[in-house]
């Protein structure tokens, strides 16, 4: 009687190891299926999908072709894929390499496309169609030139400057610097030079745009409207740090997904550690050589409702640029960007523990991310990371990092500074994630993404 009680009668939600059944799938087909699904997974990983999201889709795609069994492993830098196809046939396990790295959201947004046809309910293309769709989404062409992006930059930057509500001089300085900054990455790039050195050239690029600023004022030269030449350098600072995959290593370590999590977190912490690098560096010589550098105390007390929500809208409409979104959705974008940083002014007066207000501000965020990728399919990271750009804390780097390099202050003196940009960053990581987990919770998933999501965490 007692071990009737204590026995469990069903079985375990997580299941540790179940083999794989007896699939009579014959080699061929799942060989084109494995290669399909690598292609797929490797073009999503490869244009900023999560991890949990690629493992999802693969899991459909096998799903909707008939091959059960798939395993699926991802790395920062890779993708393996394998099927147990039964005790009387050998397993099939192939690996495909991440070689290239960009945020092109059109092309991802054409791949979920894709798969949407393959796992819908309506007449499912062949395995050998499919795959002749996706090499044709993979070489189209982008959908705009690369001189869009270059301008979608300068908006970025010039938003960043009008959040401030300083004047039109410092706006059209700010997105000069953002173009320069963006050609000297750029021509580093063709170059093959780390992106750490190449965060630091472009960050010394737009430091010593400001720096020059500082000494025109210095010796008596006043630009109409450049009191507070402080807004270049943050402008840089936000458009360098917006393509950093901040939201996706979040949703990787939260999704369970350690070691990819770990990767896109290393990365994103050498490429910032780039950009403080070229800016202490200006900032050391220029406080060395007498040019009186210094950051406006003013700066970020109170951003107006107006200021903020126009100065928002064009740095969603920038980043949108950038990042290759089709132009028809670019208004979406700016209308992401305005909302969630709306929300950040609303609560910043009642809250005033760091990190807490753009925390806030996030979790709106990764709702408005979900539901539309659910309702038009816009992937999820574009509208997230747009609606967070404004809110990343470019001040608060800037003040840090001007405070180590000034002689006269100490180490101790930046930690303020320090401590509000980094629980800024991870309220911003941990609101998106928040937010979009609540979504799903909520608005919940179609049955194949369901399927797809027990087989990712194990649960039967």
């Amino acid at each position: 009687m007692a071990d009737g009680v204590l026995r469990g009668s069903t079985a375990p939600t997580q299941v540790i190891s179940v083999a794989g059944g007896h699939d009579q799938s014959t080699q061929r087909h799942v060989r084109l299926v494995i290669d399909l699904c690598l292609r797929v997974g490797e073009a999503m990983l490869a244009t900023g999908a999560s991890a949990a999201d690629v493992v999802a889709m693969v899991l459909r795609i096998s799903e909707a072709y008939g091959v059960g069994g798939m395993h699926v492993d991802i790395t920062f830098t890779s993708i393996t894929v394998s099927v147990h196809r039964g005790m009387n046939e050998d397993p099939v396990s192939v690996m495909r390499i991440v070689k290239v790295r960009t945020t092109d959201y059109t092309r991802l947004q054409n791949v979920y496309w894709l798969i949407d046809q393959i796992t819908g309910d309506g007449m499912r293309p062949t395995v050998e169609v499919a795959r002749e769709r996706l090499t044709a989404i993979l070489s189209s062409p982008h959908p705009y030139r690369r001189w869009v992006v270059t301008a979608g930059k300068a908006i970025l930057a010039g938003g960043v400057v009008v959040l401030f509500d300083v004047g039109l001089v410092l706006v059209l300085v700010a997105a000069v610097s953002a173009v320069i900054s963006d050609l000297i990455t750029r021509q580093l790039g063709k170059w093959s030079v780390p992106g750490f050195f190449a965060q630091m050239a472009a960050a010394v690029a737009t430091t010593s745009i400001a720096v020059l600023l500082f000494w025109l004022r210095s010796v008596g030269i006043e630009l109409p409207g450049s009191e507070a030449p402080t807004v270049i350098v943050i402008a840089g600072i936000v458009m360098l740090l917006s393509g950093l995959g901040l939201t996706a290593a979040a949703r990787d370590a939260i999704d369970g997904y350690y070691v990819t999590a770990t990767a896109r977190g290393m990365e994103v912490f050498m490429l910032t550690l780039g950009l403080a690098v070229g800016i202490s560096a200006v900032l050391g010589i220029a406080l060395r050589m007498g040019i009186p550098v210094a950051v406006s105390t003013s700066l970020g007390d109170s951003i107006g409702l107006v200021a903020g929500v126009v100065g928002a809208a064009l740095i969603g409409c920038g980043f949108a640029l950038t990042s290759y979104v089709r132009l028809r959705l670019v208004p979406l974008m700016s209308a992401a960007t305005a909302l969630v940083f709306a929300v950040f002014l609303l609560v910043s007066p009642y809250v005033s523990q760091p990190g807490l207000a753009p925390g806030i501000a996030a979790v709106a965020a990764g709702i408005i991310g979900y539901l539309t990728y659910r309702w038009i399919k816009v992937p999820e990271g574009a509208t997230t990371t747009a609606a967070i750009i404004g809110l990343i804390p470019g001040l608060a780097v800037y003040s840090a990092l001007y405070v180590l390099v000034d002689s006269t202050t100490g180490v101790m003196e930046a930690l303020p500074a320090a401590v509000d940009a980094i629980a800024t960053g991870i309220g911003l990581a941990a609101g998106t994630a928040i937010g979009g987990f609540a979504a799903r919770r909520t608005f919940g998933l179609d049955r194949q993404a369901m399927i797809a999501g027990r087989r990712t965490l194990g649960v039967r």
